[in-house]
């Protein structure tokens, strides 16, 4: 069978298949979907009407390279990547330091800083009393002492310069205090600190502090992240919570100020399997923020995979008697959509697998550390710790292409991809999309009977073959949309040994992007 034959049975096939009724009387189509200008990933089936031989396809990042790594005394095997932010034209990458000494409880926060994302220093920031070194770079509060806590960036409109940093940490009502080995049980209320460079911060007094008070198991026992969304317009704080099962889980709660908190729902986690997710990492993604992307850590807790005497040659620790090669763990993508209590399980598979050697199967480590950033002009990076509890434990640095967690991918024999009804908002239509020299992508727009819209079939469209990240899509024509604006239409995209990533209406004066 020819392409065009292809085509022109897809077509058919497809108008068939909407139109379809029951009892002679024609079924009800759902509402259309007003996408705006908005980017719409492959990371979730909310848009998708019908796959016919295409499959969503989880994409593995590449490697690229160390971040940090040991090389001062105050750090150490228990050393633990936390999250990175980009403030004032540089990155700043937080981790707690922490040696094998039995005194050293709950380590320190220290910072890594750089331009770029690839190269990073460690400041001089302070005197490390252990080693007499005046070059530590720990974080600090206003007295010079460290500070614990997760750090974050407030990027809500207004916020002063000299807070646009924040800290956020868990306090134990019974003032008992929160270290490596042990949560402290009961409720714990939140503490915010503020900073303008990140490094060193002060309390906000007790008129500014939250007034939020969690009683949920093991609230606030790390991977907490707290954000200011555009698209909610409101706080938005995702933290580790117990289960019943004694599975780790998270809670969802909000804020209009920082101050006044709603009351917190535990996430729900859809039909996926029932898993342990040791710290979430949530936070709205910076070319689609109504997505929430979790580069989550799954926790295989009595998974084992190395042998003793593996552990062993690898140089293993064992803090306080522990076992640390019983359990195993990677990173897994989970989404969530604005304004909702559900992670999205698409993918149950691997983001980040531990890969070769036995280093990185042991426990609590392969954990991503919070923050997504742009990588050069189509790519993005994200860091994970590796070899936790060894003398090698380091930050790596992961690369994949903007909006490529996932596609929507057909084999060479060709497939297609159906939305739901959305309503045509922008007067172009531009594709993230990757082919091989045989392949390609088509789309046609179809009303909502699923009859393909005049000159805008699969045959007008001009096929698109090639690999970027913003391409115009065109028909006979030409690429202007604006006839059909406010108009619901499906979406339907014919492809041939491509990958989708994702797709958007957008101004006809537009950029790609």
């Amino acid at each position: 069978m020819s392409r065009r034959d292809f085509l022109h049975v897809l077509t058919a096939a497809g108008a068939l298949w909407l139109a379809g009724t029951v009892g002679g009387t024609a079924q009800a189509l759902p509402a259309a979907v007003d996408l705006g200008h908005r980017r719409e990933l492959f990371v979730d089936r909310a848009l998708i009407e019908r796959l016919d031989h295409v499959t969503l396809r989880l994409h593995e990042p590449v490697r690229a390279g160390v971040a940090i790594k040991i090389d001062r005394p105050w750090e150490g095997p228990l050393n633990f990547g936390n999250v990175v932010i980009r403030h004032r034209d540089r990155f700043l990458l937080y981790y707690r330091a922490m040696t094998m000494h039995p005194d050293d409880a709950s380590g320190r926060t220290c910072v890594a800083v750089s331009a770029d994302g690839v190269t990073w220093t460690k400041p001089a920031l302070a005197r490390d009393p252990a080693s007499g070194r005046d070059d530590a770079n720990f974080v600090l509060d206003e007295t010079g002492q460290p500070l614990g806590g997760t750090v974050w960036l407030d990027t809500r409109p207004g916020v002063p310069d000299d807070e646009r940093v924040k800290a956020v940490r868990g306090v134990a009502l019974s003032g008992e205090a929160h270290t490596a080995f042990r949560d402290p049980k009961g409720p714990k209320r939140i503490e915010l600190w503020a900073s303008g460079d990140g490094l060193v911060f002060r309390k906000l007094p007790a008129e500014r502090q939250p007034t939020f008070v969690s009683d949920l198991p093991n609230s606030f026992d790390g991977g907490n992240t707290l954000f200011w969304s555009e698209v909610e317009q409101r706080y938005v704080f995702y933290y580790r919570i117990m289960t019943e099962g004694r599975q780790r889980a998270m809670a969802r709660t909000t804020s209009p100020d920082l101050r006044q908190w709603g009351a917190p729902a535990p996430m729900t986690y859809g039909d996926g399997p029932a898993e342990q997710f040791y710290v979430n990492n949530t936070g709205p993604y910076f070319r689609a923020p109504h997505f929430y992307i979790a580069l989550a850590a799954r926790f295989m807790e009595g998974r084992s995979a190395i042998t003793d005497e593996q552990a062993a040659a690898i140089g293993l620790r064992s803090p306080r008697g522990g076992r640390y090669n019983l359990d195993c763990s990677d990173g897994v993508l989970l989404t969530t959509r604005a304004g909702t209590e559900t992670y999205d399980r698409t993918f149950p598979e691997a983001l980040v697998r531990p890969g070769p050697g036995a280093g990185n199967w042991v426990s609590r480590t392969n954990y991503p550390l919070t923050g997504l950033f742009p990588a050069g002009p189509d790519g993005m990076m994200f860091f994970v710790t590796r070899n936790y509890l060894q003398d090698s434990w380091h930050i790596e640095r992961l690369l994949l292409r903007v909006d490529g967690f996932a596609s929507a991918c057909a084999p060479h024999a060709g497939g297609t991809l159906l939305t739901k009804p959305v309503r045509v908002s922008g007067e172009t239509l531009r594709l993230n999309f990757s082919t091989s020299a045989a392949g390609g992508v088509r789309v046609e727009l179809l009303d909502a009977a699923g009859v393909p819209l005049s000159g805008f079939s699969a045959e007008d469209c001009a096929e698109l073959i090639g690999d970027e990240t913003g391409r115009l899509v065109r028909w006979r024509h030409g690429a202007d949309l604006t006839a059909l604006a406010g108009r619901a239409v499906r979406l339907r995209f014919v492809l041939h040994d491509a990958d989708l990533f994702s797709f958007r209406f957008a101004p006809l004066s537009g950029q790609p992007d």
